[in-house]
């Protein structure tokens, strides 16, 4: 039977074989350069995202425990801190949205007829399905009479 030996805690080096050298990076290394800066904004920008998640699940269960529960949520959602974390939370989205469009060019390759559709394209189509379901949502929230005339029935 086979005992096994202790694992040395670092590899042994030889003068055959030496340690790497790596470069000490700063904890902050994203603030030294625009592009770098950008990036890490847009990913706390999914905070944002997960806040408007979170305020829909939750307006979802205000809707399903009745309409107390609903007035209750919407009163609360009307504070000035709700106020002012949706608006910093739309901001963010809205940050997240524009730049994910810019990246859709470089992250889907379209082919019509075996020929590659132009970035600037893609874009403009994410642009203009952005604002026709937009549209669509507030022609539908602004026409919420019907909607009510609707239910009655």
């Amino acid at each position: 039977m086979r005992t096994q030996q202790p694992q040395p805690a670092a590899p042994p080096y030889t003068p055959y074989h030496p340690r790497w050298y790596r470069t000490p990076v700063s904890t902050y290394w994203w603030m030294h350069r625009w592009v770098y800066f950008r990036f890490v904004l847009r990913e706390l920008t999914s905070f944002g995202v997960a806040y408007f998640c979170v305020m829909t699940l939750l307006f979802v269960r205000a809707l399903s425990q009745g309409e107390e529960a609903f007035r209750a949520f919407e009163s609360r959602l009307a504070t000035p801190v709700f106020v002012c974390m949706t608006l910093v939370a739309l901001l963010l989205t809205l940050f997240h949205t524009i730049t994910w469009f810019s990246l859709s060019a470089h992250a889907m390759v379209v082919r019509i007829g075996g020929k590659r559709i132009s970035g600037s394209l893609i874009i403009a189509g994410n642009y203009f399905a952005w604002v026709v379901v937009s549209a669509f949502f507030i022609w539908l929230f602004m026409s919420r009479e019907v909607i009510v005339r609707v239910k009655a029935y």
